[in-house]
């Protein structure tokens, strides 16, 4: 028997998970929910659409909602909530408010008897996974994460938010000194400054304040406070010409020791090149639904992470078929 998906939100990562889940036959989208006006909608593989508010009927149709909507505003409201009626998976991706939002999503899954995965993608998500693995293993060491370069699809979204700002596009850049010294055993001490750079690419609405949208920018916590930003103020023709694409990528390193004196240097490194970020990260977001579906069958309620998860319960394998496969 498939499971049973729903979509809620149709943007990129909506339209991602969408042609993700053609990948896996043990799936089948049955709805797209949207705030737009459902009858003008169409998706990319003419699935049935409908209003968001419309969502409550489809309790007994959906076995997981897959969520789509942004970090900075959406998620925080429609996990709760959805979680209340759904097994859910977001990728709440705002690392600094990962506690907050996990609390207020478990307090509705535990009352309505569900299961919710959130912060689910690949960081949060398969980054996360690796950090927890390798400084596990080499407990004597240093963990460094480093992001790009790529487009950043939350912070591109939060850009778009501001008042003003018709189109945008955030790009997140490692600094290469900073990575190579890692890559070669070394332990710096990095802040977060020395670690990467943004770089914005915006339309503004015409006669907006671009001084006020470029100070929106760099002082937006969580976001761009952190770092060197440097915001270019484009034409919508450029834009689209030289800013269309979503690649991303980035790299986890952990540095450790062992030996009687720790005279032994180890690199762990683990690699992401995306072409589509939001492609890849709706292709995590599909493997956990399956997750989702096994926890709740199992009655395991509640709010949960990637480090809740066994790993087996990612695939439409069996055990036998993952130890003659994989293992």
């Amino acid at each position: 028997m498939s499971i049973r998906i729903g979509i809620f939100g149709y943007g990129n990562l909506g339209r991602g998970v969408e042609l993700a889940v053609r990948q896996n036959a043990d799936m089948e989208v049955v709805a797209v929910f949207t705030r737009r006006d459902p009858s003008r909608l169409k998706t990319a593989t003419n699935l049935p659409v409908y209003a968001a508010d419309a969502v409550a009927d489809f309790r007994d149709k959906i076995d997981v909602m897959i969520l789509c909507g942004g970090s900075a505003t959406d998620l925080p409201v429609q996990t709760p909530a959805l979680a209340a009626m759904f097994n859910v998976v977001d990728s709440f991706d705002t690392h600094a408010k990962i506690p907050e939002h996990y609390d207020a999503v478990n307090a509705a899954a535990v009352e309505g008897k569900t299961t919710a995965l959130i912060s689910v993608g690949w960081d949060p998500g398969m980054f996360s996974l690796n950090r927890l693995y390798a400084a596990s293993i080499l407990p004597s060491g240093q963990d460094y994460t480093f992001w790009g370069k790529g487009v950043s699809q939350g912070h591109s979204d939060a850009i778009r938010r501001i008042d003003g700002v018709k189109n945008a596009k955030q790009y997140t850049i490692p600094v290469p000194a900073a990575l190579e010294a890692v890559r070669r055993g070394e332990t710096p001490a990095l802040t977060t400054r020395e670690k990467h750079t943004r770089e914005c690419f915006v339309v503004a609405e015409e006669g907006a304040d671009t001084a006020r949208i470029e100070r929106e920018i760099v002082t937006m916590p969580h976001y761009f406070a952190d770092y060197d930003t440097t915001v270019h103020f484009i034409g919508e023709e450029e834009f689209l010409r030289d800013h269309s694409g979503i690649p991303h990528g980035g790299f986890v390193v952990r540095v450790g020791k062992t030996g009687l004196d720790e005279e032994h240097t180890h690199v762990i490194e683990y690699h992401l090149e995306l072409d589509s970020n939001p492609e890849f990260t709706a292709s995590v977001l599909v493997a956990y639904a399956r997750a989702a579906a096994r926890l709740a069958s199992e009655g395991q309620y509640g709010c949960k992470t990637v480090f809740d998860v066994p790993p087996a319960y990612l695939s439409p394998l069996s055990g036998e078929e993952l130890r003659r496969t994989f293992l």
